[in-house]
Order: structure tokens, then C-alpha cells, then sequence
């Protein structure tokens, strides 16, 4: 009997990418062992012999070498058509996999980086996004010590042909540490941290001109993890010695700041159905009939135990990799900033609203219209202002906090951030984003002292 790959539900239709593969497999069964056809294959041939060859791997972990061997010696598209369907299958279906399944899907990838398969980068970004921030599940934490498995024994192979993949799972590694360290209950995790940590510091010590790339996020990041004493020890480099890092390139942290974060970064640390669910929610949804999706996001992303430090995530795409057009902006669809909204208003820890509102404001503290977008900025803006006065608490408490960071997140270089908020403030009015701020500085309920002192910005700004 032919195994199946994927688990369903028995009110759900079998997965139809499945089914291809396994009917593939089944009819061309007998030709899946050796000694195999010498003839050559039709285009058509040539991809169902892939599907099938593709579902015993996946299907027959103890034929798995056969299999592979067997498309080694047909392969003739540099694996692109077979590595698009694991890509295919990663995205659509690696939360419903068979643990075999799994467990096979990452010794083909590793198959597939040895031989250097076209677009095998993608299948490996397809693989980082399905690794969840805050979920201590055994089956997340063992992708994780795959993933990071991975790219540590591939390192030098990645270097020469993908480093843009290695920045990837630097920036994807840096994230989850935050997570990883704040627990120690968990036996999986101690030998997961101290991977997690080896690959980060190795990039970081050897490779920073390439961990530049990710720009101003990866301070953001790396503050996360200044109690790790591996990154403490980076920090006091970082600021007071540079030039051990031996790059030409920095010379100071001033630099990152002035370097936008691609949304690419963004965008993989959110799985596929949680960044295809939140642009539903954002295209779709009419402003006041949001609450059933937002309930059922919420239970369906949110709910587990720790999960909810996604959230910081969620606002970083939000403002930074999902900008609607002037047709969704000018409609009754619900807008960003009340999405924002939503999250800050649930319940969660302190320090993980303290970094959504980090999230929220970052690249104010840094903004330079000729490298930033306005669109980064608009959400933080307009959540301020439409929160008066009924979430006036909302409106308080990001001030507040928008002056906590001017004041205390880099006293050594507060002249660079307060020339940041200025400029992103004097953008905003210019560009029509919000009228004016009178809404703020004119409301009583707001704190005379926050009230005063956005006056004082104000004033900067003219």
C-alpha cells in the first residue's frame, strides 16, 4: 500500500499536489528500481519520472538512496523542476507533513545544496519561514537544529554561491535566539542555543560585511541578546573596537543605523499562510467587520503558550512589507494602523509590547527620505492620532514611549535619532499623511508633560 505524505482531517479533500505525486509514483513504480531505463525521457515523461521520484523519497526513507541516485542520473534541468516542487511543497503543505515526510524533506535539502541545484536558495528560505518564533513544540524546535544544522556544515558551499542566504538565516537565527534564551526548562534547547549562537557569532566575527546587508535590524536584533555574553562581548566591539572585526566597510554603528532593512528580511519570519492570512485581513476585510478574522488569526497563530512574540514580527512586516495602494488606502478596508492597534491592545507580556512599540517607531529613529519610505512610518502616526480620544491610553502610551527611545535607546548619539523623528515627522505633514498634529498637542486627556514636549519636537520640525 502507498504511504501518504500528508496528515488531513477526514472532512478535508486530499491535497491535489499530493495526489499528482503519488499518481506519478504509483504508475511508474516498476521503473523506480534498478536497473533502471536507459532510454531518454520526453518532457512529459521527464516530469512525471521527477513526481515520482519525488514521492519515494519522501515516501520510502530506506529507498531514499536509490532514488536520489536514480534522479542524479536523469536530471537534466539542473534539478529546477524538481527543486520547484519541494519548494511548492514547503510552502503549501510542510505543516501537514508525516514526520517521516519531514525528516526526509531535509535530507533531500541537503541533497540538493550538494549539488548545487537551480534555485535551491529559495527551497531554503521556504524551509527558515516554516521555523516559529516562540514555539517550543518539539517538531518546530527540531527544524530549527535541522535548519541551523544545516547551514553550519554548509557554510562554505553557501558562502560561495548563496551568501545572500546566509544573511537570511543570520537574520532568522538572531530572531529566534531572543526566544530560544528566554527559556531553560526545555532539554532541546540548550544543544539548539549554543548552534544557534555558534552560527551568529561566526557570522558576525567573520563575516560582518555581509551581516551589513541586513542593515538597522540587525541592531534591533542583536540588543535582544546583549545578556548572551558571546553578544555582549560583539556589542562593546561593535561600539568601542571596529576595526577587529577587520571590514573596511564599518567603522561605526551610525552606519547601520543609515541602512534601511529589504522587507525580504521581514517576510521570513512569518510563515506563508501567516503572511497570505494577514494580507487577507489587510485587502479584504472591511474596517468593522474585522473581529471574527482577527479571532480566528489570533486562535490560530497567537494562542500557544510564548507564541505571542510574533506579534513584534507582525508589525515589522506590517509597516515595512505590506504597503497597500492608494485604492485599499482611500476605501473602507481596514486599515494598517488598526490592525497595529489590535495587537497592542491584547494581553501580553511587558516586554513584548515594549518591543511592538520598538518595532512600530524603528525606523523613525533613523528616517532619511532619501533611503526610507513613508509608507515604514505611516502606521505609527495615524495609530496616534485616531486613538483620540476613544484609545486615548493607546495614544499615551506611544508617545511616551516614542520619548523613552529619543531619550535613552542611544544617549551617545541621541542627535541622530532626534534628527530622525524630526525629519519623519516634517515628512509625514508634508506629505499629507496626517494634517497636523493639533489632534495631539490640542487633547486634554493626553499628559501635559508629553503634550509639552511634542510641542518642543514641533517646533523643530517647522
Amino acid at each position: 500500500m502507498v504511504s501518504k505524505l500528508t496528515q488531513r482531517s477526514t472532512h478535508e479533500a486530499e491535497n491535489p499536489f499530493e495526489v499528482t505525486l503519488r499518481e506519478a509514483f504509483c504508475f511508474l513504480e516498476p521503473n523506480l528500481r534498478p536497473p533502471f531505463p536507459l532510454t531518454i525521457p520526453s518532457p512529459e515523461e521527464y516530469s512525471n519520472l521527477n513526481r515520482a521520484v519525488l514521492y519515494g523519497i519522501l515516501s520510502e526513507p530506506d529507498l531514499a538512496i536509490v532514488h536520489i541516485k536514480h534522479l542524479h542520473g536523469i536530471a537534466i534541468d539542473g534539478y529546477k523542476y524538481f527543486n520547484s516542487m519541494l519548494v511548492k511543497l514547503v510552502i503549501e503543505s510542510y505543516g501537514k507533513l508525516i514526520e517521516s515526510a519531514r525528516r526526509q524533506l531535509i535530507w533531500v535539502t541537503h541533497e540538493m545544496v550538494n549539488v548545487r541545484a537551480i534555485g535551491f536558495d529559495g527551497l531554503l528560505v521556504s524551509l527558515l519561514r516554516q521555523t516559529v518564533g516562540g514555539d517550543f513544540d518539539k517538531e518546530n524546535l527540531w527544524l530549527c537544529f535541522e535548519m541551523v544544522n544545516l547551514f553550519l556544515n554548509k557554510w562554505d558551499s553557501l558562502l560561495e554561491d548563496e551568501p545572500l542566504v546566509l544573511t537570511g538565516a543570520f537574520f532568522v537565527f538572531l530572531r529566534l535566539l531572543a526566544d530560544h534564551c528566554s527559556v531553560s526548562n526545555i532539554p532541546e534547547i540548550k544543544s539548539l542555543k549554543k548552534m544557534e549562537i555558534d552560527f551568529c557569532v561566526r557570522m558576525l566575527r567573520q563575516k560582518l560585511f555581509l551581516c551589513l546587508r541586513i542593515g538597522r535590524d540587525l541592531l534591533r536584533l542583536l540588543q535582544d541578546l546583549v545578556h548572551v555574553p558571546e553578544f555582549r562581548c560583539i556589542w562593546k566591539d561593535l561600539l568601542y573596537n571596529p576595526s577587529v572585526f577587520g571590514c573596511d566597510e564599518f567603522s561605526n554603528i551610525s552606519q547601520i543605523y543609515d541602512t534601511r532593512t529589504s522587507s525580504w528580511y521581514f517576510l521570513l519570519r512569518l510563515t506563508p499562510e501567516m503572511e497570505s492570512q494577514l494580507r487577507f485581513l489587510l485587502t479584504y476585510v472591511k474596517f468593522g467587520s474585522q473581529k471574527r478574522y482577527q479571532v480566528w488569526f489570533a486562535n490560530k497563530f497567537l494562542a500557544a503558550p510564548g507564541r505571542n512574540t510574533v506579534v513584534i514580527d507582525i508589525v515589522r512586516f506590517i509597516c515595512c512589507a505590506h504597503h497597500p495602494s492608494n485604492d485599499i488606502i482611500q476605501s473602507d478596508i481596514i486599515p494598517r494602523w488598526a490592525v497595529i492597534g489590535w495587537l497592542l491592545r491584547s494581553n501580553m507580556k511587558n516586554y513584548v509590547e515594549a518591543n511592538m512599540k520598538l518595532a512600530l517607531f524603528y525606523d523613525w529613529l533613523f528616517f532619511d527620505e532619501k533611503v526610507d519610505n513613508v509608507m515604514n512610518i505611516e502606521p505609527a502616526i495615524l495609530l496616534m492620532v485616531h486613538s483620540v480620544p476613544k484609545y486615548v491610553d493607546v495614544t499615551n502610551s506611544l508617545l511616551e514611549f516614542l520619548f523613552i527611545l529619543l531619550d535613552n535607546y542611544d544617549p551617545e548619539r541621541k542627535e541622530i535619532l532626534l534628527q530622525g523623528i524630526c525629519t519623519a515627522l516634517r515628512t509625514l505633514l508634508r506629505k499629507g499623511v496626517v494634517q497636523s498634529l493639533d489632534v495631539l498637542i490640542g487633547c486634554d486627556m493626553l499628559s501635559p508633560n508629553l503634550r509639552e514636549r511634542l510641542g518642543m519636537l514641533l517646533s523643530d520640525v517647522q
